[in-house]
């Protein structure tokens, strides 16, 4: 079992722009078979986590024309606001993901838990130990401003490399966090 953050960013390190919209992704030519594929990156998945601006981009973007909550999978939304959910598979939490760690791995049932996003989240999870990989995708796209990939200073080791459509797709695991020179 891991926990394991995947999601898509542009060169410059942007998983959304200014206004959160994914259109720099939604139109780069991507292989649906092809090299760390969703398909089969979600098929070792157990549960899904996320904070409140992802999930409310799941309801503007994927459940506005009536189409059902994604995930038949545990879901788990991180956030402080009040939210009621839209499936009965969604859970809202509060706090550190480190207070949550038991409720996730058993909700994941022996397989991984997504951080599905966003990238403050993620860092969340790597500041509580619970990141154990990022399988990130990068599209040949600058934004130059946006919602950042993971905001936070951390040492990464890339495991594996390839080529899927016209992203470059890399996994890296989390060496720990990053250091300012002075502290060396």
């Amino acid at each position: 079992m891991a926990f394991r953050y995947y999601t898509a960013t542009t060169l410059d390190g942007y998983l959304a722009d200014d206004h959160d919209s994914l259109d720099w992704l939604l139109t780069q030519p991507l292989e649906e078979g092809g090299p760390m594929n969703y398909d089969d990156f979600f098929a070792e998945i157990g549960t899904a986590v996320m904070g409140h601006t992802t999930y409310q981009w799941l309801l503007d973007n994927e459940l506005a024309d009536g189409k059902p909550w994604p995930y038949e999978i545990p879901s788990f939304v991180f956030t402080h606001r009040t939210i009621t959910p839209v499936a009965e598979s969604i859970t809202v939490v509060d706090g550190n993901p480190a207070d949550h760690r038991d409720l996730l791995t058993e909700a994941a049932a022996g397989k991984d838990v997504w951080v599905v996003g966003g990238g403050d989240l993620a860092a969340q999870f790597a500041e509580a130990g619970m990141l154990d990989d990022m399988i990130v995708s990068i599209a040949p796209v600058t934004l130059g401003s946006g919602r950042p990939l993971f905001p936070r200073r951390y040492d990464l080791e890339l495991q594996e490399f390839a080529r899927n459509g016209a992203f470059l797709c890399a996994r890296y695991s989390l060496v720990g966090a990053r250091k300012p020179l002075a502290e060396v």
